[in-house]
């Protein structure tokens, strides 16, 4: 097939939109299909431009055998309600002339990622000029988690912005998301179910795999970030790995840290970069127990997950089932035990279930108890992260879940 991406986020990227839509591009490339891809240049999630890429001026690379343009994209240092709607509207202004300009190449089908939903008229308009197959696939629902994290008021703004988002999600030949309760989200907007694919993120399980605490002291790799933030092998380490942003609760991390300070055998890693970074420092500022480090290099992931003896996931509740954290799907993959803040029923609370512990969101205390009880319990720990690596294996596995995506991808340019 030739296929067309239109990802605002892509490589160099490592973490969140981007990771996936360069790993899904690389990988359709690689089983003998033509991809081209359609991104901003690389901010994420520093919210500053790279180094080597502009942010004012058209560019095209090569990147792993896919043919990348990158349009000018005006990126907000703090990306706050509005500047968040202008650095959305710049894209999709300047990518539309990259998208028109495809018309001579003629892919077979156009996929577009949400967000930023603003893209999807000119991705409809160009698929139906051209008579191809249009596709959307929802990472986070833009429009509702905008409203319900206060970023945008009103209920009249509310009911047109999900009146035109449920119209142009109805027009679009297959609407694809990450959950079944994103899915079941998309059925409530009113899309028929023979148009809707489950496309959840993926972890490559071969590239991370569980690193036992035993083995810590015999070379295993995850020592080394150990040794060079000077915490103990013998030494409980709670792992915080990603993009540091509003939607995460990110502030619950730093309560239950405090919480635990007179616990010496636990000590907090936070790695990543956004713009809740500085608050979180500032409040962990008198604490000896915690330890940061900024966005890692995707080689490193491996040893980065296995320093972990439990992962944390904080997620604010007005979030819950309007995104589903990709970072999960690696926590589950290394084998490690997970602490999810969510309330029963919810999607995040049904995939933590049973691979780690769910406590309700913002509830520092309730954290904070979590740790400290899977400190105490090397058995727990182990029977849990054992649980999520199989998990991760017959349910998140990267060549399957794509595998999966390409036939549906064949089944749409066929349809």
């Amino acid at each position: 097939m030739k296929i067309l991406l239109h990802s605002m986020n892509f490589a160099p990227e490592l973490v969140g939109i981007g990771k996936y839509s360069s790993e899904m591009a690389q990988w359709l490339g690689a089983k003998g299909h033509e991809v081209r891809v359609i991104a901003s240049p690389p901010f994420f999630p520093h919210w500053a431009v790279f180094e080597g890429h502009s942010g004012w001026a058209y560019r095209r690379a090569e990147w792993n055998g896919v043919t990348v343009w990158r349009a000018p994209t005006w990126v907000p240092s703090r990306p706050r309600a509005l500047a968040r709607m202008a650095h959305l509207m710049s894209f999709m202004l300047s990518s539309l002339p990259l998208l028109l300009a495809q018309s001579r190449w003629r892919p077979d089908v156009v996929v577009v990622v949400e967000p930023p939903l603003f893209c999807a008229p000119g991705v409809l308009f160009f698929s139906k000029l051209l008579g191809i197959k249009s596709w959307l696939h929802i990472q986070d629902y833009e429009v509702d988690a905008a409203f319900g994290l206060g970023l945008m008021r009103g209920g009249r703004m509310r009911r047109g912005a999900l009146a035109l988002e449920r119209w142009l999600l109805g027009r679009f030949n297959r609407v694809s998301t990450i959950s079944a309760a994103m899915l079941d989200k998309a059925k409530d907007k009113g899309i028929a179910p023979d148009r809707l694919v489950l496309f959840p993120n993926w972890a490559n399980v071969r590239s991370i795999r569980p690193c036992a605490p035993a083995d810590r002291d015999a070379g295993n790799p995850a020592s080394g970030y150990r040794a060079t933030l000077d915490i103990p092998s013998d030494a409980v380490v709670v792992l915080y790995a990603g993009s540091l942003g509003n939607k995460q609760g990110i502030e619950l991390l730093a309560e239950a840290a405090a919480l635990l300070a007179d616990s010496p055998r636990i000590h907090f890693v936070f790695c990543g970069n956004g713009p809740s970074r500085a608050s979180l420092m500032a409040a962990c500022l008198r604490l000896r127990n915690v330890r940061f480090l900024d966005l890692q290099p995707a080689d490193r992931l491996n040893e980065l997950l296995g320093v972990a003896d439990i992962h944390v996931l904080p997620l604010r509740a007005d979030a819950a089932d309007l995104v589903m954290p990709s970072k999960l799907a690696g926590m589950l993959a290394s084998g490690k035990a997970v602490i999810a803040t969510a309330h029963p029923g919810t999607e995040l609370s049904r995939a933590v279930s049973g691979r780690g512990l769910v406590v309700p969101p913002g509830d520092a205390r309730a954290l904070a108890d979590a740790i400290a009880r899977l400190a105490q319990s090397p058995p727990q720990r182990e029977a849990m992260g054992a649980a999520g690596r199989a998990f991760a294996e017959a349910e998140l596995d990267q060549d399957a879940i794509l595998q999966r995506f390409e036939r549906e991808l064949l089944r749409c340019v066929a349809g």
